[in-house]
Formats: structure tokens, C-alpha cells, sequence
């Protein structure tokens, strides 16, 4: 698992690479918030391209950055997600409170 994050227009792009297990949700989740705190952004995007696997442990590290940005004022958008990653956005009714865009471009002109 690979994370790289940068800040681009008040968001903050996490491109995820490889599996998002309970072990590597755990390293993303702390990475993000560092990487958040630090970048200044308003809004988190991830970009799920390169996800091969998702559990219900990824569900729940996005869930939490949702919930902590909302109380915030900002966002979480979702880019680039693989067929078996959408489906499991949407088996847990995430896709129903996170927008999922085709890149991260497009995530960035809703945001």
C-alpha cells in the first residue's frame, strides 16, 4: 500500500495504491490527518484509482474523514474508484453521502 498526498486548490488529493485493509486504513487515516492539519486544505479527495481491494475497514477510514471535514464546512469526494471498490461504496450506502467523479479533476470543479 502506497499513499501520496498533496494539496492542489484548498483540497487535499490522497492517490491510494494498492489494498485498503484494516492494517493500511489505519496508516492512511493518520496520514491524512497530518497531511490535512499541515496542507491547510478544505476539502479531501480521494483518488481510488490504483485501489485494487477495499473492506469495510476503507468504508470506514473515509466515513470518519467525511464526518470530521463536515463539522469542519468541507468535503470528501471520491475519484477514480475501481468496479469492486463502487461496489462497495455502494453495498454500504456510502455512495449515498460521498460523490464519486471519474478523476480528480472533475472531483475538484464540484468541490
Amino acid at each position: 500500500m502506497k499513499i501520496t498526498c498533496y494539496a492542489r486548490n484548498h483540497n487535499l488529493v490522497a492517490e491510494i495504491e494498492g489494498e485498503i485493509d484494516h492494517h493500511s486504513a489505519e496508516i492512511i487515516r493518520d496520514k491524512l490527518d497530518r497531511e490535512f492539519t499541515r496542507s491547510g486544505a478544505k476539502n479531501i479527495i480521494f483518488n481510488f484509482k490504483k485501489v485494487s481491494f477495499m473492506d469495510s475497514s476503507g468504508i470506514g477510514m473515509v466515513l470518519g474523514r467525511y464526518r470530521a471535514l463536515e463539522k469542519l464546512g468541507g468535503s470528501v469526494a471520491v475519484a477514480g474508484i475501481s468496479p469492486e471498490s463502487s461496489r462497495v461504496f455502494e453495498l454500504s450506502g456510502l455512495h449515498k453521502l460521498i460523490e464519486v467523479f471519474s478523476g480528480v479533476d472533475a472531483a475538484e470543479r464540484h468541490l
